[in-house]
């Protein structure tokens, strides 16, 4: 019999390639996704195709269990990754098999699974969790609020960490299915369109799916007791408008403004093109808040948008949203003059459909407003700082910017650059120098000049691209209204 000599150092080359080679390179996801604003935000090592959460929520005592499946492809060899969440958990599982978690900063969860993940593999995560929302507190804060029969999950940028976990940053864009049981006589309303509902030993259970990309903070639960209405749009896409029954002498302002939610969707297609997703509508429960937001397909408004009467302003820009912010999300939030730039604009738009004041009568005013020396024009839209970033000249200055390229381009071509954005993009993600690029070409012009000049220079803009001087405008009979959703996006 013949006996090879293997030496020392041949067997410890041997056993090195019993092993995959690959294996060496299985290293942890990053516990942020790479935002420059908010560093922890989001996740690396996967991204999320669709969430599956199987929730019960009890209004009494605010006690939330649920069951979260979540499906993903890894981006990397993947040997452990985080979800963001702050509930505590009971158990997860990767691809059926129990799995180690620990927990670390605000809201991570370090899950091991028993073996890595292979870069591009498709796998499942199973979260058992439960806890009380409202008593949870993340980075300071609490964003659920509590009403006197229910509670509402709808914030930004945070909202998803205090109700399921998630790769919660809006570059992970998934599918949903949202199931919720609550007692009997109680509703649950959430995006997308009701598939289903069933009534057993005391508790009705709600089937709610949103079918298009959605980012986690658009994601969106309200428990409550809720007038309801539906109907259908000319094309066919359901609509679901719900109020609480405890609005008070908001009740009627609030529907007067809400039940023109498919006369404003289809007056914003003529302007932005095909309404991007399933379904429409929106929601206003009894929360103590002033903000609105565009959650997505149902967006949520605060009682307070409709103090002072009926407000179809703020429906105008959360509906807009749904082009600029839903269907094109920003790639950073430092983007985040894409989303509200254009929702101002949006209004502006509106008041002069409505012959309130045209958007070049509301810049000019706008305009005049703040002198140089206003703190207003040290803020950037186009980066304007996680301290800044819902500031009010994200919005006015941002919606200015937008004027401006109207009277360089031109009608036409500015008309074209609005309808064909969101087109270029839909359902994806985008960053501000993308919208530059786009609108350089389709106007043909050199356009990063004039953007640079309103979004980025911490000075007011001298001669303005606009149609009169500072001190010889008249305030246009829109813009108290517009005024009065300032604090739209005030949401802590």
């Amino acid at each position: 019999m013949y006996r090879r000599l293997i030496v020392p150092g041949a067997i410890a080359a041997s056993l090195l390639l019993a092993i995959p080679a690959s294996a060496a390179d299985f290293e942890p996801g990053a516990s942020g996704i790479g935002d420059p604003y908010y560093p922890t935000y989001g996740n690396g090592g996967y991204d999320v195709s669709h969430y599956d959460l199987r929730l019960k929520y009890q209004p009494k005592t605010d006690l939330l269990e649920g069951t979260a499946t979540i499906i993903a492809t890894s981006t990397q060899d993947l040997s452990r990754f985080d979800l963001d969440l702050g509930l505590a958990v009971s158990e997860v599982r990767v691809n059926g098999k129990k799995a180690r978690f620990a927990r670390s900063g605000e809201q991570e969860l370090e899950v091991t699974p028993v073996s890595g993940l292979p870069k591009g593999s498709s796998f499942s995560v199973v979260v058992k969790y439960a806890g009380k929302p409202s008593e949870l507190k993340l980075w300071g804060f609490t964003s659920p609020q509590r009403t006197p029969d229910g509670a509402v999950f709808a914030n930004e940028p945070e909202s998803a960490a205090w109700w399921f976990p998630s790769n919660d940053h809006p570059l992970d864009k998934a599918t949903y299915d949202i199931s919720v049981a609550v007692p009997d006589g109680t509703q649950a309303i959430s995006n997308g369109t009701l598939q289903s509902q069933s009534s057993k030993l005391g508790w009705t259970r709600f089937n709610w799916r949103s079918s298009h990309p959605q980012a986690t903070y658009l994601a969106t639960l309200a428990v409550g007791k809720f007038d309801i209405t539906t109907d259908k749009t000319a094309d066919g896409l359901p609509v679901l408008n719900a109020y609480s029954k405890d609005l008070g002498a908001n009740e009627g302002a609030a529907k007067a403004s809400v039940e023109r939610t498919v006369e404003v969707a289809e007056w914003l297609e003529s302007i932005y093109g095909k309404y991007p997703f399933e379904a429409l509508g929106g929601y206003v429960p009894n929360v103590p808040s002033g903000f609105a937001l565009e959650t997505q397909t149902r967006p949520f408004y605060s009682p307070k948008q409709f103090a002072n009467g009926a407000n179809v302003s703020v429906v105008v820009h959360e509906l807009a949203h749904q082009w600029y912010g839903d269907s094109v999300s920003v790639k950073n939030w430092k983007d985040i003059w894409i989303n509200e730039g254009f929702a101002r604009y949006s209004q502006w738009l509106w008041s002069e459909k409505e012959g309130e004041g045209t958007a070049q009568e509301l810049a000019d005013y706008v305009y005049a407003q703040h002198p140089a020396d206003d703190a207003f024009w040290t803020v950037k839209p186009g980066d304007p700082g996680a301290e800044n970033q819902f500031a009010g000249a994200v919005y006015d200055r941002g919606a200015l910017a937008i004027q401006a390229l109207r009277n360089e381009v031109g009608e036409k071509k500015f008309f074209a650059i609005l309808k064909g954005w969101p087109q270029q993009h839909a359902y994806g993600n985008a960053e501000v120098s993308d919208f530059v690029a786009y609108a350089e070409k389709v106007s043909g012009k050199k356009l990063a000049p004039l953007f640079d000049t309103w979004l980025y220079q911490p000075v007011k803009p001298g001669a303005p691209a606009l149609s009169a001087a500072a001190g010889a405008v008249r305030e246009p009979r829109s813009f108290k209204r517009i005024a009065a959703t300032n604090s739209i996006h005030d949401v802590r």
